[in-house]
Formats: structure tokens, C-alpha cells, sequence
């Protein structure tokens, strides 16, 4: 059973998480705060598998939050619900160790996908994301540069490692890739790595924004049949 937080400022939004999780027979909430400061404090109280934190919320923001968490309880993976036009956030949050981003408004598969792949030890960065940090990063004017720069970085991949990039880009989860591509998931798993050492990112979250950069994300229609192979 994956044991969950919820943390939003907003009733109604934890209610709409919560609701949507329980669809699923694996996963329970275990706590929901209303804050940053009290979602660290269930955290380390009840040690759930993973903690979905609205990125922006009073007094201690999930952001934050999310620092102490990863500090304070590592093994707790932590979920971000960002909106439209948080862009910043988003990528503070990606410094801070979060490894699931979500938009809210997004579809509520995603959520769970979202929830199991961290609680997996992997990560979710939802392609709406994933597209506006690359957008966001463009802003500068140096856009081709930065497409340039991600390309030579995925070129330097092998073949096998650039397919699993691809779907990783779309969201999907290391036993995802391995039905996709026909693998073992420990071979997923060991593909995953190199990449990250091979990108020189920290994480997947962060290497799927390099594939996004790059153009070398696997079509959508392939990330929403994956939910349906699940």
C-alpha cells in the first residue's frame, strides 16, 4: 500500500486529490495539511511514501517544504501541484529535490501515474510541465542555443539510451519503458542512470527537460496509451 500527504491551503483541492487517489486500491492517504510547516510535521511524523505538496501555499510554501522533507525524511518522495504561469516555482522546486511535477488542471491518471512512479523511486514530470519550464528557459532570447546545446547533449547518448529518454520525457515510469521497448525493467533502470550521469542532471525530472529541449520526447499518444497498458 502507498501511503500519501496531501498538502494545499485550499479544501477543495485536497478533497479533489484525495478523491482521485482513492480510486486506487494500492494507494491511501494517510494525512492532508493545510500548509508547508505542517505538512513537514506529518511528514516526519507518519513517514508516508510520498508527499503532494501545492507549490504555493502560506506561510512555509511546498516548495520549502519540500527542502526540509528531503533533509529531514529522504526516503518520502515529493509530488509538486503547480498551476499554469508558475514557472519559477517550478524551477526552484526542481533545485530542491522534487521529483514529481503535476498541473492541477491535468488529467487525474496523471495524478496516480504521478504518485506510483515516485513511490517507485522514479519521477513524473508531466509533459504540460516539461513544456513550460523549456518555455520559460527560452524566454531569454538564447532558445536556439539552448535547443542546440540539448541536442549535442542527447546525441551523445546511444540509440537505446535516446529511446529511453524519450519515453522517460513523457512521463512514463521505468515498467512503462520496459513494456514499450520490450526490456527488463532492471535494464530500464540501469539506462536511466547512465543517462543521468551522461546529461550531467541530478535527476529524471531534470533529464526530461532536457528531452524536451532537445525535441526528443516519444509522442503523446503513446504516454496515454501507457496509462492503459498500466
Amino acid at each position: 500500500m502507498i501511503r500519501i500527504l496531501i498538502a494545499d491551503d485550499e479544501p477543495m483541492i485536497r478533497a479533489g486529490v484525495r478523491a482521485v487517489l482513492a480510486t486506487d486500491p494500492g494507494i491511501t492517504v494517510v494525512a492532508e495539511a493545510a500548509d508547508g510547516h505542517q505538512a513537514v510535521q506529518l511528514v516526519q511524523r507518519h513517514r508516508p511514501h510520498v508527499a503532494v505538496l501545492d507549490i504555493r501555499m502560506p506561510g512555509t510554501d511546498g516548495i520549502d517544504a519540500a527542502a526540509e522533507i528531503r533533509r529531514t525524511v529522504p526516503a518520502t518522495g515529493v509530488v509538486m501541484l503547480t498551476t499554469f504561469g508558475e514557472d519559477e516555482y517550478i524551477l526552484r522546486a526542481l533545485g530542491e529535490g522534487a521529483t514529481g511535477f503535476l498541473i492541477k488542471s491535468g488529467e487525474p491518471e496523471e495524478l496516480i501515474a504521478g504518485v506510483r512512479a515516485v513511490a517507485d523511486g522514479a519521477a513524473f514530470l508531466s509533459p504540460k510541465v516539461a513544456a513550460r519550464v523549456v518555455a520559460h528557459l527560452a524566454a531569454d532570447g538564447a532558445r536556439a542555443a539552448r535547443r542546440s546545446a540539448a541536442r549535442a547533449r542527447v546525441d551523445a547518448l546511444t540509440d537505446r539510451e535516446r529511446d529511453v529518454l524519450g519515453f522517460l520525457g513523457g512521463g512514463l515510469s521505468n515498467g512503462q519503458i520496459a513494456r514499450r521497448l520490450h526490456l527488463a525493467e532492471g535494464t530500464v533502470k540501469a539506462h536511466v542512470s547512465s543517462i543521468l550521469a551522461r546529461l550531467g542532471v541530478d535527476n529524471r525530472a531534470a533529464a526530461a527537460v532536457v528531452a524536451h529541449e532537445a525535441g526528443a520526447v516519444a509522442p503523446a499518444p503513446g504516454h496515454r496509451q501507457s496509462h492503459e497498458e498500466r
